[in-house]
């Protein structure tokens, strides 16, 4: 198939474009690389420079190539900043979606997969967290994912446009050749290697005294590789679906530390700070549907193997993409 992966320069869209390349998928990238590097594009796929808020570029991008399907992983993620600029969310998040889906509809294109969040769910009522809890955002980020899935949901009644939104937590891990690069690093396990490069004095724990073993926040960590399999398995969807992505597992923010130092064989100094507003003590995904439907299972359950791709890359590249 030739796919059209909007944000195809991140961190995930990156993965994504090149285990596509690998099965022998025809990629076209479109990013504005205002986060996204052109280094992390694969030479294999061709690329298209282009930003979804600008409505002519995004249709003239789609009519030129026309794709059999688009993936979408060019959203705003960061929570802080949303609760500090939610107009940045909802402007790209949802209005630049729309710019994409519009010109999807233009271009006769109507498979399209999305790249979504737990977050929608806000506090859960229970973990692991599947499909049927009610979907409660506590930020503008999550709020504005939500969005975006019901406008996907009135695109497929009234449009036909056939939809597989994927929600997840924490992507971690590398390949040999592509990695974590944000300009601005938000992400346990990256800024944990930071310190152990002796880029960064000390990883920060906010927070020590949850209802948890070791009193820090677990999340479900899950290796890059996998949740791109799953993205690829969903073009395979003939019906729009809604799937929650994890290893129905957990790690606190000590026992990554902690496996970080087991891998790099560095001490990693800790500072403890106050919690963070907003941060539940467990977030965790339930995968029994996907894993059901699309027959996606998860290769990298261990966080030590995650880590050990993770450091690999970054020693290979210490200074990221340097761009």
């Amino acid at each position: 198939m030739r796919i059209f992966v909007v944000g195809g320069a991140g961190y995930i869209g990156s993965i994504c474009v090149e285990l596509l390349l690998d099965e022998g998928h025809e990629v076209v990238v479109f990013d504005n690389l205002t986060e996204g590097h052109r280094r992390a594009v694969d030479e294999r796929a061709a690329f298209i420079g282009g930003d979804l808020g600008r409505r002519e570029e995004i249709s003239r991008a789609l009519q030129e190539t026309k794709p059999e399907a688009v993936m979408h992983f060019a959203a705003n993620a960061l929570v802080g900043e949303s609760m500090q600029n939610p107009a940045k969310y909802f402007r790209n998040n949802v209005c630049a979606g729309l710019n994409l889906l519009d010109a999807m509809l233009e271009a006769n294109v109507r498979r399209f997969v999305f790249s979504s969040t737990c977050a929608i769910f806000g506090p859960p009522e229970r973990v692991p967290i599947d499909e049927s809890l009610p979907q409660r955002p506590i930020n503008p980020y999550g709020e504005s994912k939500l969005m975006f899935e019901k406008v996907l949901r009135w695109y497929d009644q009234i449009h036909g446009l056939k939809f597989v939104s994927l929600r997840y937590f924490n992507a971690a891990g590398a390949t040999e050749e592509f990695g974590e690069d944000h300009r601005c690093e938000t992400h346990l396990i990256p800024n944990v290697l930071k310190v152990a490069l002796d880029q960064k004095p000390h990883v920060e724990i906010y927070g020590s005294d949850y209802e948890t073993p070791d009193g820090t926040c677990i999340r479900d960590y899950i290796h890059i590789l996998d949740l791109s399999r799953a993205h690829i398995l969903a073009l395979g969807m003939k019906e729009s679906a809604f799937y929650n992505l994890g290893t129905g597992g957990g790690s606190s923010v000590r026992e990554v530390i902690e496996v970080c130092r087991e891998v790099t064989g560095k001490k990693i100094p800790v500072v403890e700070r106050p919690r963070r507003l907003g941060d539940p003590p467990r977030l965790i995904a339930a995968s029994e549907k996907i894993k059901r439907e699309l027959g996606w299972e998860p290769k990298f359950e261990n966080l030590r193997a995650i880590v050990e791709s993770a450091w690999r890359w970054h020693q290979d590249f210490p200074e990221g993409y340097g761009d």
